[in-house]
């Protein structure tokens, strides 16, 4: 297996959420709510404890190379502040939602997707690191289609 890191967001862009209740990357408006879905948050990638925590939902842009097509989406976040996850190994929490692993390459182009379904996350994740013309990796949710967290080679 190729060694991997997978991280949350970054910190600076849910501090800003938490502290201006704006987009920090669009200044589009956060909407604060009682969870009434798993989630995840995008920050520590934990699920969400239906109808206990309180999360904000606000426009994220995943991507970070400059020449990537931009492709915003909701996303949400603890409205407590949580910690950040980057680690290497996928989080308990996550391995029973519906996941795609989806593989790009220089630009943000999108070379490969590969739905986890009933195959182990590690083997999926692997095929699509597999790729030589594959940089990088994002975790969605395959039923919503929304970012979940990135997956960067390690070393």
């Amino acid at each position: 297996m190729r060694p991997y890191r997978i991280h949350g967001i970054p910190d600076a862009i849910a501090a800003g959420v938490r502290t201006s209740m704006r987009s920090p990357q669009y200044g589009h408006p956060a909407h604060a709510e009682l969870a009434g879905g798993y989630g995840p948050c995008r920050l520590c990638l934990r699920t969400f404890e239906v109808g206990a925590e309180e999360r904000l939902l606000f426009t994220y842009q995943p991507f970070t190379d400059p020449g990537a097509l931009p492709a915003p989406g909701p996303v949400f976040i603890h409205r407590e502040a949580c910690e950040r996850y980057d680690d290497t190994s996928l989080p308990a929490s996550l391995r029973p939602l519906p996941l795609v692993v989806e593989g790009y390459g220089d630009a943000g182009v999108l070379r490969v997707r590969q739905h986890v379904g009933g195959s182990p996350f590690e083997s999926v994740l692997e095929n699509v690191l597999a790729h030589r013309d594959v940089s990088y990796a994002h975790l969605r949710n395959a039923e919503a289609g929304c970012f979940i967290a990135r997956i960067d080679r390690a070393g």
